[in-house]
């Protein structure tokens, strides 16, 4: 399987459990690694045989900018679930990145890095 991946995406949001996370907001960043065939587009030259990835990045930039929830996991569900629907991704890894989080002592980062794929999907 080939991958596309979109490293670095940044969105603010107001996700977390915290009230001052739902009302102040926060930047979050987003790596997504998309699993799929390139092989027919590279041979048609035809965008449309893969995925447009400025389109995924949007779509997943309006995700992290929309309703809020407590957990960054859930967050990244939500991103894996529109990455998915795109008929040429086959699985995604979607990496979120809450460098802001409400940590008492020094760190540099938090993420939570989950693998989704059509074919668990259809297992479940």
């Amino acid at each position: 399987m080939d991958r596309v991946a979109l490293r670095g995406l940044k969105a603010r949001g107001h996700h977390g459990v915290f009230p001052r996370e739902r009302e102040e907001g926060q930047t979050f960043i987003v790596d997504l690694v998309l699993g799929l065939d390139t092989r027919k587009a590279a041979a048609s030259d035809d965008l449309a045989k893969t995925v447009h990835y400025g389109v995924v990045a949007e779509e997943v930039v309006a995700v992290v900018e929309g309703e809020p929830v407590d957990l960054i996991e859930t967050l990244a569900e939500r991103i894996a679930d529109q990455c998915l629907k795109h008929a040429g991704v086959q699985e995604v890894e979607v990496v979120v990145h809450k460098p802001d989080a409400p940590i008492t002592v020094p760190f540099d980062d938090v993420t939570i890095t989950i693998t989704r794929s059509r074919v668990h999907e259809h297992q479940q």
